[in-house]
């Protein structure tokens, strides 16, 4: 398209936040609708920096809210819609699935009627053309299941096997997206990742909580022996592989975006301390502005290391295979773990009120 105006939703969650921030800065001549409920982990200080911008509109809003998401894309002649709003801390599926149910498979349901009506069916019964227009889903890994130290890694032809509450209802969603693509021919994308991480990561999730906790002297927490394997994929990159199907993919077609990092949960930890560690000893002005970080002080963060009991039904392994992304799209992450973790570790030293306003609340009150 030549001009894109995009409704994305999630937009003011982590991943959504990074894609708006991207998009804005290579795409200048597009609009940019974001919406966004709110909830715990929205946070609209998330957009300070495109606050100013013309062509970033926001709307405090439910997707599952199938009228405002019409007059949206009639208001403002949406054509795009980059689908990031979900419930996504597997941890909190366990404890309260009835918000994944109702977020991830009704509220893409929601999404996707009134794309349906708005871009399809409408046109027809006025007797013009279907617009064109895209729906790009954003899932995860997760929905593969889990893979053994030996396994191939995930591709798009891997069967879904989802394990928690959270990956369960992101495949059903999946489901969704491909079924209004097959049935009702809704132009279609689906995009599954790998574990992202980068600014503006809530502290809840695996580095942010390791980074914070050590600047705050708190227990380094780690399920079970550690040794869970994940592919860590910097936020950046992800959206740039998401401009790229967008601007390439095919139709209809999955592709999955991966970083090409697998990290055992214990060693990204270890490197975490280590880092800050160094970090601490060469910077004298780390420890006046964080006096609460003893254990960093004195160069002994692993000392905070803490093993819980491992989560119910924690799958043991994810990677993805990105092969078809690469060979179609031309995808290839920029950062390797190294470079986008100093990248993302950098950022969270420099913007501790961010996550300060986080762990205690008052970004909600904002």
């Amino acid at each position: 398209m030549e001009q894109r105006n995009l409704l994305v939703t999630g937009g003011a969650g982590f991943i959504g936040a990074n894609f708006v921030h991207y998009w804005l800065a290579n795409h200048p001549q597009d609009k940019v609708v974001v919406l966004d409920a709110l909830t715990y982990a929205g946070n609209k200080a998330n957009l300070d920096l495109v606050a100013d911008n013309n062509k970033m509109i926001f709307v405090h809003g439910d997707i599952c809210d199938t009228p405002l998401i019409e007059s949206l894309i009639d208001t403002h002649q949406l054509n795009t819609i980059v689908h990031f709003a979900a419930e996504s801390h597997v941890d909190r599926s366990i404890t309260g699935p009835d918000a994944f149910i109702e977020t991830n498979i009704l509220g893409t349901y929601s999404l996707l009627k009134a794309a349906k009506k708005k871009w399809i069916d409408e046109p027809k019964a006025q007797g013009k053309p279907t617009t064109e227009h895209r729906f790009h889903h954003v899932s995860t890994d997760e929905v593969y299941g889990t893979l053994s130290a030996t396994d191939p890694a995930f591709t798009e032809e891997t069967a879904y096997a989802p394990n928690s509450p959270y990956s369960a209802s992101k495949a059903a969603s999946d489901h969704l997206v491909r079924a209004y693509h097959h049935t009702y021919g809704l132009e279609v994308t689906t995009s599954n990742c790998s574990n992202n991480y980068g600014p503006y990561h809530f502290p809840e999730k695996l580095i942010p909580l390791i980074v914070t906790n050590i600047l705050n002297d708190k227990p380094l927490p780690v399920y079970g022996d550690g040794q869970q394997i994940r592919d860590w994929l910097y936020v950046e990159d992800h959206a740039r592989g998401i401009e790229l199907v967008l601007n390439k993919g095919r139709i209809g077609e999955n592709y999955n975006i991966g970083g090409n990092n697998e990290w055992a949960n214990i060693d990204i930890v270890k490197l975490v301390c280590k880092v800050m560690n160094d970090k601490f000893a060469s910077d004298s002005s780390l420890s006046a502005r964080f006096p609460n970080a003893k254990s960093a002080i004195a160069g002994k963060t692993e000392s905070l290391i803490t093993y819980v009991q491992d989560r119910a039904g924690h799958d043991r392994r994810y990677a993805i295979d990105a092969t078809k992304t690469n060979n179609e799209l031309g995808y290839k992450p920029a950062e390797s773990f190294e470079s986008g973790f100093a990248k993302t570790l950098d950022w969270y030293l420099t913007n501790d009120n961010w996550w300060k306003a986080v762990l205690d609340g008052t970004y909600q009150s904002k």
